[in-house]
């Protein structure tokens, strides 16, 4: 038996092989090569895994979203096969002398090259299609797991850290749990984890070794242990939690169709935040009420180049209509400090979490926004869509966000394309600045959304990615909660709404805490949905105290 000891940063108790993330580099190098017509062949058998892989995406983009979101796979489909691309790739092969690889490669540059140097702004979009292709015959080519995990069944997912892309690829229904070397409470692959119910532990360090593969594993998010073989006392103790924990599991589905009010009377909306249109699923299982956080960053962490208004438009029109007429709140992308995208070019900064990123980037790049803005007024013709900008410091941003909005909206309405005029606009409350400028910033927007990981970071000077602080990023510091408040008393000063979409919206020892400052929303991760609604229903909102506040 090996005993292992981390930070528990998503709840639950699972067991399951371990397996350890195959990460590609990425790398293609030129070789010479003498049999042809080898390369040839295995540029035949990658094309056909290519192919195979496309119309799968496409039937299961059809069954969950619809024909137009299936097309985009269909059309790579054939791409792969173009006479022109392919024609290309042999020429290399035959001419040089050189490995498949590299030819494809080459192939892929040249005609991205070709289609970004179009007049035509459709044409320009398709070099991104072009480098998403060439990628997967790449990755066929050299063994890449497609989806990160070649396991035929459920597995303990283990790393050093997952980069925000690398989340997106996985295959999540082979996931039981995951534990990293690194990583902490607020990195994405613990965000993932508590998206989708499942327990995660970080900080395992050294002791966490390639060489335990393979091993049956249990972890405990909640303690942070984890036991490779574990003997027979400490297996029972396991079973033991895991029965406790499908007894809860059935325990919380009674709360499935209830309210969200407390004994006297308060109501509270139960939101969702989500990654990705594939995550509403989560969302719907959990009875989550709406969704109070929508990440479009990880569209353009999944992309290869800037996604297309068309593109993002499927995926904000998806979620909307999956959510049947109940508020889908998507934030602006958040790119930079720890979400780095590369085709952005951002400049490497000492400190990126205090640089350019959010909203800034937005402004700064008005084309992007512009793009980003289309799709989603385009989406709010079908749904109950809302906008949400982070990173707000001043009225001016504000206002300079709502004036792009209006220039969008004029050019739809001369389009004559449909789109909700009443869409809703918020902010994300999540730097000082914000709070001491919040009865200003109330006055402009329909609602505030406390993002408590930022608030929290910048409010305490200390880095939210940084684990040797410990008990200095403390989320329950009087001062973080004194600022809920004051944000809290703007926004219902001028009557509108505010909620928190930060993890510390989960906590269940604060909730009396919130119902006392009188937050209206709090969006979690859908697991947390039906525990939350328990307790709320057990509340009285009238005796909570803001003892808290106190220090």
């Amino acid at each position: 038996m090996i005993l292992m000891q981390g930070k528990g940063v998503s709840r639950g108790v699972t067991g399951g092989p371990l397996y350890f993330f195959r990460r590609s580099s990425g790398e293609v190098t030129q070789r010479t090569v003498e049999d042809i017509e080898g390369e040839k062949a295995r540029l035949e058998q990658a094309q056909a895994q290519s192919v195979e892989q496309l119309e799968a995406l496409a039937e299961k983009y059809r069954a969950e979203s619809g024909d137009e979101s299936a097309v985009l796979f269909e059309t790579h489909a054939m791409f792969v096969e173009d006479e022109d691309y392919v024609d290309c790739i042999l020429s290399a092969l035959e001419e040089e002398h050189c490995n498949v690889e590299y030819a494809v490669q080459q192939a892929g540059e040249q005609f991205a090259a070709m289609f970004a140097a179009m007049d035509d702004e459709y044409m320009q979009a398709r070099a991104a299609d072009i480098k998403d292709i060439t990628r997967r015959i790449l990755n066929n080519l050299m063994g890449v797991v497609e989806g990160g995990i070649d396991s035929e069944e459920p597995v303990i997912l283990a790393a050093d850290d997952l980069a925000p892309s690398e989340t997106l690829q996985l295959d999540k229904s082979k996931i039981l749990g995951f534990i990293t070397q690194g990583g902490f409470g607020n990195s994405h692959t613990a965000i993932l984890a508590r998206t989708m119910g499942i327990p995660a532990i970080c900080g395992l360090g050294d002791a966490l070794k390639q060489d335990y593969e393979g091993r049956t594993a249990y972890i405990d998010g909640e303690t942070g242990k984890v036991c490779l073989e574990p003997d027979e006392i400490t297996l029972q103790s396991f079973r033991e939690k895991l029965a406790k924990q499908e007894q809860m599991r059935e325990l919380m589905q009674t709360m499935r169709g209830q309210e969200d009010v407390t004994l006297d009377g308060r109501h509270i909306k139960l939101y969702c935040n989500i990654g990705s249109p594939e995550d509403v699923s989560a969302v719907l299982s959990n009875d989550g009420q709406g969704i109070g956080l929508f990440r479009s960053e990880f569209l353009y962490l999944a992309a290869s180049d800037y996604p297309t208004e068309e593109e993002q438009f499927q995926a904000y029109k998806s979620v909307a209509e999956a959510m049947g007429g109940k508020r889908v709140i998507i934030r602006t992308p958040d790119i930079g400090a720890d979400k780095q995208v590369d085709y952005f070019h951002l400049t490497k900064e000492e400190n990126p979490a205090m640089g350019l990123r959010a909203i800034r980037i937005c402004l700064n790049r008005p084309e992007v926004f512009r793009t980003q803005l289309r799709a989603l007024y385009r989406a709010s013709a079908y749904g109950k869509v809302a906008i949400m900008f982070p990173m707000i410091t001043s009225v001016w941003e504000v206002k300079e966000c709502k004036r792009a909005c209006k220039s969008v909206m004029a050019e739809l309405t001369k389009e004559g394309i449909p789109f909700n005029p009443e869409t809703e606009i918020g902010i994300m409350m999540e730097t000082p600045a914000s709070i001491f400028m919040a009865r200003d910033l109330a006055k402009l927007v329909d609602f505030f959304s406390v993002g408590t990981n930022d608030l929290t970071q910048y409010t305490l000077a200390c880095d939210r990615q940084c684990n040797d602080l410990g008990k200095f990023f403390d989320p329950h510091h009087p001062a973080i909660l004194r600022a809920l408040k004051m944000a809290a008393d703007a926004a219902h000063a001028e009557g509108i709404w505010i909620g928190i979409c930060g993890e510390l919206g989960a906590d269940l020892s604060l909730l009396p805490t919130f119902l006392a400052i009188g937050i209206d929303e709090l969006s979690v991760s859908p697991a947390s949905v039906l525990p939350l609604r328990a307790a709320i229903r057990k509340s009285i909102a009238q005796t909570c105290t803001l003892e808290k506040l106190e220090g």
